[in-house]
């Protein structure tokens, strides 16, 4: 598990939640995951038009926030390395990369930014990943 960087940088609220999904992805803990979001949250992972965003406009509140988990991130296991973090505001962004893992044990890296917006409960505005879907389609090996 790859926090270690974001536990020695300033403590930030939004940078918490970051490493709460960090930690919870990757010890695919779905209800620390999904209790970790506002009842209205919004996810775009990745930003924009996708394989796993046809319409381009992210999942919007817990219902298609869980099928996301269910359908995406619990398909695999996914490890983070987190490189740099910029908190500023009610929020942060992180830079690194991502490591999954598929069930027939294809492996893909990408690169990414993470932008994480709480609010003033802590609790998960959105969740906006960077990252171009065909570089990890190449990236799988």
């Amino acid at each position: 598990m790859s926090i270690s960087y974001l536990e020695s940088k300033r403590e930030h609220p939004a940078r918490s939640a970051a490493m709460k999904s960090i930690v919870a992805v990757e010890t695919k803990d779905r209800e620390g995951w999904l209790a970790m979001w506002h009842e209205d949250g919004l996810l775009q992972d990745p930003v924009g038009v996708s394989p796993l965003d046809p319409e381009g406009e992210g999942h919007r509140g817990i219902e298609a926030i869980t099928a996301f988990y269910d359908n995406v991130i619990a398909q695999g296991d996914v490890r983070f390395h987190i490189r740099e973090s910029f908190a500023a505001g009610d929020e942060c962004a992180n830079v690194g990369t991502i490591t999954t893992r598929s069930a027939d044990g294809a492996v893909a890296r990408c690169e990414l930014v993470m932008l994480y917006r709480v609010n003033d409960d802590g609790k998960v505005l959105s969740l906006r990943a960077f990252w171009e879907f065909d570089d990890l389609m190449e990236g799988y090996f």
